[in-house]
C-alpha cells in the first residue's frame, strides 16, 4: 500500500507484465523476484519492522520522512518508516543491518560502505 500503489500489479501478474509488457520480449529476470509486501503501517513485513528497529532513519537523511503529506497512505505513521522506494539498507554478512539510506542517496555511493563493511568482518 505505501508509495502511493505504484506497484498496482498483483503478484501472480509481476512476472507476466515483465515477460509480455515491460521490458517484454519474454523477459526471463536472472534472480529471485519476491512477492510485494507492506514495509509501514500495521501489516508490516517482520523484515522491514527489524530493520527499522535496527536503523530508525537513513543516515544521509535523519529529518524528512514525506515531502508531500498526500503520499502517507499508510497508518500509523512513525518517523522510523520507509519514506519511499528507493529507500536501501545495507546489510552484514551475519544479518546484522549496518547502514540505511535515503531515496535520495546514489546507490553507486554505497560502494565505500561496502567496502568498510567486508573490512570490518575479516577481523
Amino acid at each position: 500500500m505505501a508509495f502511493v500503489l505504484q506497484e498496482n500489479c498483483s503478484n501472480g501478474e509481476i512476472l507476466p507484465s515483465l515477460q509480455h509488457v515491460r521490458p517484454g520480449n519474454g523477459f526471463q529476470p536472472n534472480f529471485t523476484l519476491f512477492e510485494k509486501c507492506d514495509v509501514n503501517g500495521t501489516n508490516t513485513h517482520p523484515v522491514f519492522a527489524y530493520l527499522k528497529d535496527k536503523l530508525p532513519y537513513p543516515d544521509d537523511d535523519p529529518s524528512s520522512l514525506m515531502q508531500d503529506p498526500r503520499f502517507l497512505v499508510w497508518s500509523p505513521i512513525n518517523r522510523t518508516d520507509i519514506s519511499w522506494n528507493f529507500e536501501k539498507f545495507l546489510i552484514g554478512p551475519e544479518g546484522e543491518p549496518f547502514k540505511r539510506y535515503s531515496k535520495k542517496f546514489p546507490t553507486i555511493d554505497i560502494e565505500p560502505d561496502v567496502q568498510r563493511l567486508l573490512r570490518l568482518t575479516k577481523t
